[in-house]
């Protein structure tokens, strides 16, 4: 940090009422992360002067097109982003707002000039090996530069001792409580040393050099990550994975499976018989309230290892999302966080206080306009991160796993996905002109018709065609869901048998 104002201070002028000497503004520079950029990263130059970060970043709205429903659902191209006010318990006014995925590299292409987000000290952080960091999709990408938190929660300050010398400077040292030395079992020190050995970062490069990072984590023994799809979606095809430990020891990694409606994808690392593979314990979903403290991993900016807390702000989100590369939208109803969460967080391990992972890091709130899917604008967190529940991860990365395509449960009705506030209605037409109503199918077998309001799924208000989508894939085909709908004025209830569609279409 700078000195220029530094030194002794030189004493007033005696007289009755010595007027205080003004505040001189010093910037606080924060010491430089402590972060070795990996194999190929190019250095950071030396001599260029580093700037404090600003009070207040200025906010940028995402822009992009709309995304299409019909991922699991059938549901009508072009739709928009879900307006879900009132929705789940958190109830704000964010809920059902479109979602731009952080795709893993922050969404910066590789090798792409200019203009991509400065570091959080004014200098723009390397990601290993050239490559950008994986945006979080989010519900649009909020605009505000991301700030290292540094901090220990478990020990208090004992006491403020003053130290006294011959100059004309005094110190203050602070003594801290012995007991902070532990690291106390559900201390956050505590449970981030204990995870971060299973977190790793994702590099993926396309066959046509583009990319960029992301975070995943240890999912069992035999080597397989959990991430997002958007993470590795580049790379899916012909591409280049590595995932690096915290250790520095890096290897590569091949796609097992992926989907693309529910945003999560597994991986599993090659000649990986000298990698200490410890899966994190998972956690109940279910289980989690509005105000459980969470702690989030992963690689913002490409700063591998961060760890920021917060709290659950909210549950049963419905979010919709894409990469803006021109995928298939995806659909969750989220665990929301206040946890920082910024681009390259994207599918790092949402923890609870007892360590367990709770969630998959997916999605942020954009500070700009919420009626739009992508990421062109998409920078930082605005303090509203998404992450998907391991229950329903866990689910989907079993199938993965298993067969290496995903298994989603569908109504067989196509619903408008422009239309919000009022439900989700049933469109008259399904995509191509097929019947909106797939004939024998369960909603069809329901009594169904062109034209009906869906309000209620079993207790859930629907607001619109992507919050049933998201509400539909929280179960699992052969499931009894009851529906509420309107027709003609009238309210109706009716029990349908969720169906199945395989793979991503």
């Amino acid at each position: 940090m700078s000195t220029e104002n530094e030194g002794a201070a030189v004493p007033p002028a005696a007289g009755p009422h010595p007027a205080p000497p003004a505040p001189q503004q010093n910037p606080a520079v924060p010491p430089a992360p402590d972060f070795e950029p990996t194999a190929g990263a190019a250095p950071a130059p030396q001599d260029a002067p580093i700037a404090a970060p600003p009070a207040q970043p200025p906010a940028a709205s995402a822009s992009g097109g709309t995304g299409s429903g019909g991922a699991g659902e059938g549901t009508e191209p072009g739709g928009g982003a879900p307006h879900t006010p009132g929705s789940g318990p958190g109830g704000d006014t964010t809920a059902g707002q479109s979602a731009s995925w952080w795709t893993a590299g922050g969404g910066q292409p590789q090798g792409g000039s200019g203009g991509g987000p400065g570091g959080p000290w004014g200098t723009a952080p390397v990601p290993p090996s050239g490559a950008p960091e994986r945006k979080p999709r989010g519900l649009i990408a909020a605009a505000l530069a991301a700030v290292l938190v540094a901090g220990g929660i478990g020990g208090g300050i004992g006491y403020l001792a003053a130290d006294h010398d011959d100059s004309d400077t005094t110190t203050v040292s602070a003594f801290g409580n012995p007991k902070s030395a532990s690291r106390a079992p559900g201390s956050v020190s505590n449970i981030a040393g204990k995870t971060l050995p299973s977190v790793v970062t994702i590099e993926a490069k396309g066959s046509n050099g583009e990319g960029g990072t992301g975070t995943g984590f240890v999912y069992d023994k035999q080597g397989h990550i959990l991430t997002n799809n958007h993470v590795v979606a580049s790379a899916a095809e012909q591409g280049k994975l590595t995932a690096t430990f915290s250790n520095g020891k890096r290897y590569a990694a091949q796609v097992i499976g992926r989907a693309e409606g529910y945003d999560v994808a597994v991986l599993k690392l090659k000649n990986a018989s000298g990698a200490k593979l410890n899966p994190l314990p998972l956690g109940n979903s279910d289980k989690v309230a509005v105000g459980d403290a969470t702690v989030a991993i992963g690689a913002p900016f490409g700063l591998s290892g961060t760890v920021t807390t917060g709290i659950v702000s909210a549950k049963n989100r419905p979010v919709a999302s894409s990469d803006g590369g021109g995928g298939n939208a995806s659909y969750m109803s989220a665990l929301q966080t206040d946890a920082s969460i910024n681009p390259g967080n994207s599918g790092g391990p949402l923890l609870n206080a007892n360590g367990g992972v709770i969630g998959i890091n997916s999605a942020i709130q954009s500070a700009g306009s919420g009626n739009g899917l992508g990421e062109s604008q998409q920078s930082g967190s605005i303090g509203l991160g998404f992450a998907i529940p391991i229950n329903q991860a866990k689910n989907v990365a079993q199938q993965l796993i298993k067969t290496g395509q995903p298994v989603y449960p569908v109504i067989e009705a196509t619903v408008n996905m422009k239309d919000t506030g009022a439900g989700a209605t049933i469109a008259s037409n399904g995509a191509s002109g097929t019947p909106a109503i797939v004939p024998g199918g369960p909603a069809d077998k329901a009594g169904l018709k062109s034209g009906d309001v869906i309000t209620k799924l079993d207790d859930m208000v629907i607001d619109s065609g992507p919050t049933l989508i998201s509400e539909i894939w929280t179960h699992q085909p052969g499931d009894k869901v009851t529906l509420t709908y309107k027709r003609d004025g009238k309210q109706s209830t009716v029990d349908v048998t969720l169906g199945k569609r395989k793979g991503d279409s």
